[in-house]
């Protein structure tokens, strides 16, 4: 596990699909001059590396095994940002063996100097529960599924919004029930609502927050 040092600076940002946490975790990377790691990324790269190769991400063996041999070069596969790759992703974030070997070089990215902002669903919980700063980024279902439906429509990929809504409220229910790290706010996160936030705004709320706990914790920020 990362430790928290005087040097190292780690942020995690979890929230549930489309919420805002991603371009808020960038841009606190950049802020910061931080490494930056999407998460959700590895989870999509092994939901994609099963359906590529034939399997059922729900698949148990068929997903530790691509989890395992993961490579990077999978993390550029345009098809990872595909309705069909967040799907598989959220099933494969579902296996307990799944997420344990991803578990390692999640921490890796983190413990490197001079640290990381790593965004997903149990970053707070699991992944760094000694960050130095920790928000959780939500807003309301009926906007996130706006958003993700804008980013499909800026793709050229044809979903009603009805699809995306429901496949919103899906994940959600997996993701908030499964057993294995399932999606809550860490004890000491911060709540970032970005339901009626733009960009900007939710950017700057953001920073404050993190700002904040870093002076807390007689930090400069």
């Amino acid at each position: 596990m990362a430790e928290v040092t005087d040097k190292l600076l780690v942020i995690a940002v979890d929230g549930p699909a489309a919420s805002g946490k991603g371009t808020l975790a960038r841009r606190l990377a950049a802020h910061y001059g931080l490494d930056y790691l999407d998460t959700g990324s590895l989870y999509r790269a092994v939901g994609l590396s099963v359906q590529l190769a034939g399997g059922d991400p729900a698949d148990e063996a068929a997903a530790v095994d691509a989890a395992i041999h993961l490579s990077p070069a999978r993390f550029d596969d345009e098809q990872l940002r595909s309705p069909g790759a967040g799907e598989a992703a959220s099933k494969v974030a579902a296996i307990p063996a799944v997420r344990e070997a991803l578990l390692t070089y999640q921490r890796q990215v983190a413990a490197t100097m001079p640290g990381a902002v790593l965004d997903g669903r149990d970053i707070g919980t699991v992944v760094c529960p000694q960050a130095n700063a920790k928000l959780f980024v939500t807003a309301a279902p009926h906007t996130r599924a706006q958003r993700r439906h804008l980013e499909h429509a800026g793709r050229g990929e044809d979903i009603s919004f009805e699809e995306v809504l429901a496949d919103i409220h899906r994940r959600d229910e997996r993701d908030s029930s499964r057993a294995a790290a399932p999606l809550v706010p860490a004890d000491d996160a911060h709540l970032l609502d970005t339901t009626e936030l733009g960009i900007e705004a939710a950017f700057q709320a953001a920073l404050d927050l993190v700002e904040s706990v870093l002076r807390k914790r007689g930090r400069p920020a």
